[in-house]
């Protein structure tokens, strides 16, 4: 919990570069949405009907609350899970409307918490798919319904929307949801003893447990959180009962538990597996729910998952989940580029769970991994002009393979505005218009800043700070505390992995020298004002991944700062696979305000390119000596990607 004396009050993001970002979400993003989920706008599908999120030509979201609402006649369409593309709105709108408020915007919001209200059933049930085709099936197909899933999302934006606006309606649909949950789920004999197929409402309840202290609501995160892999027959026998040929998802009966992440208890888990979003909001969930509760056999399995993922499954630019098949985790060090999955609601999930890691124990590699989703991973998932959306995140993309190999015609290479199934547009926007809730952390008289977005933030024993930056294109921050109650605290700050210990931290012009704890820098403060400089090594540097990783063998990275780069055909003659960095190449860094609104470039003449066969060359050749020429190379930072004329892209280059 946080102390007392040093709660965080309010946030102000005044950085450049996220400004655009926010700005662009209540201009753009999430009013473009609201006519998305009203079908007042046709879909402009750039994608293949087999990429990754589908192709569909409505969303008819708002149109099934209506219908479940009684308000118009029809049919539901779309997903089971439709009703989170609305909830999902509703809290990406929470958020905007608390930095950036509008009358309607919040009329907006307010009729779509009346829809819901009236729509919601008298014992608080909500899954309008079931109301309007199969009422008779409710809750009996857990495994594959995303009942739970849809009721967790607008728990999540219920409270969010309560926080920001006040209005108790929104968080009374919420409690009235999980009383209905707890209602039917637990252990006693008139109860379902099971837990949903995709997790969510593990970290909804969490939430809800903090903004109403009632205590039955955090019984029952941890009733899903420890049920989950007791009962491994539990989905099977639902099923049958059910009708075994009635999936809602062909095949996904038979899949097995190991990719629900049922496959035992979580206090037995040693790895990350299966749907790769599914584990990570019950890994969201988990760490939350054991801080909470102070479990240590929960807190060490949060621990234990979290290493797996990080140490032997992530991406270099925080994207998780390799595979399309199940949208799921593989092995450990299977990080293949050309197919990566990388869906952008894994990313998002990310954060979240390292934002619960960090809440529990302050720790520099977690907000580490905030920053690399920040910044690479996540940020990819939305074009430049908040109406276009990644579902999937590859880390080396080609046009041609994404239409003329079915193993990876899930890679779009140009984003689309919306999908069949819309979760990640919803899921980027919300994370991006909360990014202040991302800055600081609180804990017994010390505060931690863990990332270095310029803000003013304000805490309620009268504590300011303001923290001046240009990041991420510079590595100058300075912090400006006033304290004038001089109260006595520590503050934290993150030194990022990336700068490889090269940084100096200076207060009223004096270098300070202390050692790191878990890699954070604490100064003592008590001044009434304290003026506090750091500076990070932001020369651009190659990365290499574990020789267990095969994909990569041979091959590097760029990163500069918190930004990891790639080469994109736009700015380099394709094939791109032909380049090759020398062993030590010098890298020339400039801002171009002109490009893609204003990104870093890194250029090098250290790159040799092989020349390419000629049309009449045979496939094989027999000790043919290739022609290899200097040549030159730009870089651009991969969130960047894809938003010019599609073409060819890479982050991973072959060295010398």
């Amino acid at each position: 919990m946080q102390d007392q004396n040093l709660k965080l009050n309010h946030s102000n993001i005044t950085s450049n570069f996220w400004k655009r970002y926010r700005d662009l979400m209540a201009n753009d993003s999430i009013p473009f949405q609201w006519d998305m989920i009203n079908d007042n706008n046709e879909v402009e599908v750039t994608n293949d009907p087999f990429a990754a999120g589908g192709s569909a030509d409505k969303s008819h979201a708002i149109a099934n609350l209506k219908i479940a609402a009684g308000q118009v006649d029809g049919e539901f369409f779309g997903m089971d899970f439709q009703d989170t593309d609305v909830y999902k709105w509703l809290e990406s709108a929470a958020y905007v409307l608390n930095y950036a408020p509008s009358a309607k915007l919040q009329k907006e919001a307010d009729s779509v918490v009346d829809l819901i209200a009236d729509a919601q059933e008298d014992d608080g049930y909500l899954s309008t798919m079931f109301q309007i085709e199969m009422p008779e099936r409710k809750f009996k197909r857990l495994q594959q319904s995303h009942e739970l899933y849809s009721m967790g999302h607008y728990i999540e934006a219920g409270v969010a929307y309560y926080s920001v606006t006040g209005n108790q309606k929104a968080l009374d649909i919420a409690k009235k949801m999980a009383d209905c949950i707890d209602n039917h789920f637990g252990t006693t004999e008139d109860k379902i003893p099971g837990i949903p197929g995709h997790p969510e409402i593990e970290l909804a309840l969490a939430r809800l447990y903090e903004a109403t202290h009632e205590q039955k609501y955090l019984d029952l995160a941890q009733y899903f959180i420890k049920q989950r892999g007791q009962d491994t027959e539990f989905f099977e026998k639902q099923n049958k009962a059910d009708g075994i040929d009635r999936d809602f998802f062909p095949g996904l009966g038979t899949i097995g538990n190991r990719y629900y992440f049922a496959d035992k208890p979580v206090t037995e888990q040693t790895d990350a597996h299966g749907h790769a979003v599914r584990v990570l909001y019950f890994c969201t969930g988990l760490a939350h729910v054991a801080r909470l509760t102070n479990d240590k056999e929960l807190k060490d399995a949060a621990d234990r998952l979290w290493q797996d993922i990080i140490k032997k499954q992530l991406y270099i630019t925080g994207n998780v989940g390799q595979t399309t098949h199940g949208e799921a985790f593989t092995y450990d060090y299977d990080l293949p580029n050309d197919t990566d999955y990388g869906e952008t609601c894994a990313s998002v999930a990310m954060v979240f769970f390292a934002k619960q890691m960090l809440e529990t124990h302050m720790d520099g590699q977690y907000g580490d991994i905030i920053e690399k989703e920040l910044f690479n991973g996540a940020l990819s998932g939305i074009a430049l002009d908040g109406k276009h959306y990644f579902y999937v995140n590859p880390l080396e993309a080609d046009p041609k393979a994404s239409r003329g190999n079915q193993g990876k015609n899930h890679i779009n290479t140009r984003r689309s505005s919306w999908f069949a199934c819309a979760c990640c547009p919803s899921n980027i926007t919300r994370l991006i218009a909360s990014v202040d809730k991302y800055l600081y952390e609180v804990k017994d008289h010390t505060i931690l800043s863990h990332q270095f977005i310029a803000n003013n933030t304000s805490f309620e024993n009268g504590i300011e700070i303001k923290l001046d930056s240009n990041y991420p294109w510079d590595g100058n921050i300075k912090y400006t505390i006033s304290n004038p109650n001089k109260t006595q605290f520590k503050f934290g700050i993150r030194i990022p992995s990336w700068t490889l210990n090269s940084y100096e931290v200076t207060i009223a012009g004096k270098s300070v020298k202390t050692d790191l704890i878990d890699q954070i820098l604490y100064l003592p403060i008590e001044d009434e004002t304290v003026e506090i400089s750091v500076q990070f090594n932001m020369a651009a540097h190659l990365i290499s991944t574990s020789t267990l990783v095969k994909d990569n063998v041979g091959k590097v990275a760029v990163q500069r700062g918190p930004i990891v780069y790639c080469a994109e055909e736009s700015d380099n003659a394709s094939p791109l696979w032909l380049y090759k960095l020398d062993s030590k190449p010098a890298f020339k860094y400039e801002f171009q305000d002109n490009l893609l609104d204003g990104v870093g470039v890194l250029e090098t003449n250290d790159v040799k390119k092989l020349e390419k066969n000629s049309s009449t060359d045979e496939l094989y050749t027999f000790d043919k000596e290739k022609v290899v020429k200097k040549s030159h190379l730009k870089l651009i930072p991969y969130y960047a990607w894809a938003n010019r004329e599609e073409g060819q892209m890479t982050v991973w280059l072959h060295q010398s």
